[in-house]
């Protein structure tokens, strides 16, 4: 299995370095903009771009780059969330993602205010409305990047530092531990595991700011 992993993170690291932070780059952006974050894994093709990092000039670069792919997402959802909001909230993709996502947005924004853009660049679907539905309140765009900046920061540290540090341990054990491979696998792996279940254990404890006042109760009582 070391062969075959060794194969793999080879031909990722035969890449350009230039090439592989400017696509991380583009999934972020892609992944943050317009809905594309319900398709797009933007944080699978960061961790593969941070296995073939070396040395700290290319880690923080794709840091920096990967902040400022998701900003510029972000940025990108804000600005047509202000001027095409509800056409995109009636069309055809807008409908495909459901109402009641598109509430819940409307009511974690309304009660939460900024740390629901904090929060919710940790959060399943909401990561992608969040600025979309900012660009249709009444919040500024200066108060928005305030709120997303240290999430968006945050979050490239953990994606990069994980795949660079499996992918740095797998090479320094390959060549004297057979089962080497299996470490690389059970970091990652760990990783998106605790990240689910985070994300789980967050919007569980968030979901109460997502609906109204007196839906919440009709809720409590169905339950």
């Amino acid at each position: 299995m070391n062969d075959a992993l060794n194969s793999i993170l080879d031909l990722v690291e035969s890449v350009d370095p230039l090439t592989r932070t400017l696509l991380a780059a583009l999934g972020m952006l892609l992944e943050t903009s317009v809905l594309v974050g319900l398709v797009v894994p933007g944080d699978s093709i960061v961790i593969v771009s941070s296995t073939a990092v070396s040395g700290a000039v290319e880690y923080f670069g794709l840091i920096f780059a990967v902040i400022g792919g998701a900003l510029a997402g972000e940025s990108i959802g804000f600005a047509l969330g202000r001027w095409f909001g509800p056409k995109i909230r009636r069309s055809w993709l807008g409908r495909r993602v459901g109402e009641h996502n598109w509430v819940r947005a409307e009511n974690y924004l309304d009660r939460r205010g900024g740390p629901a853009v904090f929060i919710s660049r940790f959060l399943p679907v909401l990561h992608s409305l969040i600025p979309l539905t900012v660009g249709m309140s009444a919040m500024s765009y200066r108060k928005f990047m305030a709120w997303t900046i240290p999430a968006c920061i945050i979050w490239a540290f953990a994606y990069v530092s994980v795949g660079s540090a499996a992918a740095g341990t797998f090479r320094e054990l390959s060549d004297s531990l057979h089962g080497a491979a299996y470490i690389f696998v059970g970091i990652i792996v760990g990783f998106l595991l605790l990240i689910v279940a985070g994300k789980k254990m967050l919007e569980r404890y968030e979901a109460r700011h997502m609906v109204r006042s007196g839906d919440r109760g009709s809720t409590q009582r169905d339950e």
